[in-house]
């Protein structure tokens, strides 16, 4: 097939950094167009340094018209409420969307509204737009116009918790998810939290009961396990660039072994996702798209560990291999 024309909308944080690596390792994608609204004009080198000598590409305004021209799928990497009017101005414009952000990842209207605190600028795509984890929704993503690439953390949880959950191996109303991530999480936007001096030799929980990630790890595990759930999800911030550790609590019957069984079989075909008889750590999938994770006995409760990239596997790998999918290639290309 002829090289998948690729455009990324807010070219200069971490994720479009991470999404335009990716790429230049690609075959069958290229990236074509990258638009900032405040680095419009600049080379793509200048912002992101490593890229020098790699990808010769100067960054332009948001152009809806000459996107849709150019970009056979369009990454967008824009903010909750930002995104989503770009999106449907893509889509109404008859170009494929990966969308980056939170806008179309949960089902229901009022529970985006309630947690991101802004009035939906597409309500009528809400609970309709298909969730951007070819492991459990390929078929819906091969035709889709637009896919929400999964939160980072959803993605450390909704993986070792959905297919239990859809087995009836774990009870689902005592669920507590405890993850760590490195602060390339937080963007690249200078914040007072995220500075060397807070951060180094700091770990630090954060959002607690408050996190907007909560109620997409309830909502995906819920429609995939098929039941509801209750649960408690703490983040915190760790002193590393990248990588996101989840240590999840849950009671059941059955023992470790039968957990691991059951994520087996349910990944025998994943090119991405490894049940593991170690105990995983970041730095086994760093700047990797792979997932590792385990489970272990612990009196009346199982502890299930799972260690993901945050910006590859939790968002720019992720939305690769969405862009696999879409285009009919195999879900590892560029990824391996």
């Amino acid at each position: 097939m002829n090289s998948i024309r690729v455009g990324i909308v807010g070219a200069t944080g971490y994720t479009a950094l991470e999404t335009a690596r990716l790429l230049l390792d690609h075959p069958c994608a290229e990236v074509v167009v990258a638009t900032s609204r405040n680095d419009a004009g600049k080379p793509l080198a200048e912002i992101h340094p490593s890229l020098t000598g790699r990808l010769d590409l100067e960054i332009t305004e948001l152009d809806i018209s000459k996107l849709c021209a150019k970009c056979d799928v369009v990454l967008c990497c824009l903010p909750h409420g930002a995104s989503a009017e770009t999106v449907k101005q893509l889509v109404e414009g008859g170009t494929r969307v990966i969308d980056f952000s939170a806008d179309f990842r949960l089902s229901s209207l009022e529970t985006y509204e309630k947690w991101y605190g802004v009035k939906h600028p597409w309500p009528q795509r809400v609970g309709s737009v298909v969730y951007g984890m070819p492991e459990f929704f390929a078929e819906e993503i091969r035709s889709a116009d637009v896919v929400a690439n999964p939160g980072c953390y959803p993605t450390s949880a909704i993986l070792p918790l959905a297919p239990l959950l859809e087995a009836s191996l774990i009870e689902p109303d005592d669920i507590i998810v405890d993850s760590k991530s490195g602060v390339s999480g937080a963007g690249r936007t200078a914040k007072v939290a995220t500075l060397y001096c807070e951060t180094n030799e700091s770990i630090a929980a954060y959002a607690v009961g408050s996190h907007r990630h909560q109620p997409e790890i309830d909502d995906l595990v819920q429609r995939i396990g098929g039941k509801p759930i209750e649960s408690i999800f703490t983040p915190h911030l760790t002193p590393m660039d990248r990588g996101i550790l989840s240590t999840i609590y849950v009671r059941s019957e059955h023992d470790a072994e039968e957990l691991m069984q059951c994520w087996k079989q349910r990944y025998s075909g994943s090119a991405f996702v490894h049940p593991v008889q170690h105990l995983p750590a970041t730095k086994f999938v760093s700047g990797t798209n792979h997932v590792q994770m385990t489970a272990r006995n612990a009196g009346s409760r199982r502890v299930l560990v799972c260690a993901i990239d945050n910006l590859a596997k939790g968002a720019s790998g992720a939305a690769i291999q969405n862009l696999n999918v879409m285009f009919g290639q195999p879900e590892n290309l560029g990824l391996s």
